[in-house]
């Protein structure tokens, strides 16, 4: 088995994206990296990337090719502050799918640890 189907699959994957958007879509900062319009392809893009990393369907790769996170991520300003609020409204997504009682200790913990590096990976200023 998978992580993907150890944490319940793509309902899991699905919950975690539509909550970290929710959080998105409050943010000042953030926000205006996602053009401040409609979420909903961004979080599908972000549900697709989390299922295929974790050993689910390769949908992401098939609709948007190799997924390149710093390449994407290079044209808008990643500093502490963007990231520290990008891992505040996942730690909420991450939250909220271990309370539905879909992730489990052992791989929220290896989850998060994933989410915390792939956030400083994606850093690519100090102002």
């Amino acid at each position: 088995m998978t992580f993907y189907d150890e944490v319940g699959g793509r309902p899991t994957f699905a919950l975690i994206a539509q909550v970290f958007y929710e959080g998105i879509a409050t943010d000042e900062v953030l926000l205006p990296m996602y053009g401040g319009g409609d979420l909903a392809p961004a979080a599908e893009r972000l549900q697709l990337f989390l299922e295929q990393y974790w050993g689910g369907p390769s949908d992401y790769q098939e609709l948007r090719g190799h997924p390149r996170l710093r390449m994407r991520h290079m044209p808008y300003v990643i500093n502490r502050d963007a990231r520290e609020r990008w891992l505040k409204h996942m730690r909420a997504a991450v939250d909220a799918a271990v309370a539905a009682g879909l992730v489990a200790p052992i791989h929220e913990a290896q989850l998060w640890d994933y989410l915390e590096r792939a956030a400083t990976s994606l850093m690519n200023t100090n102002g």
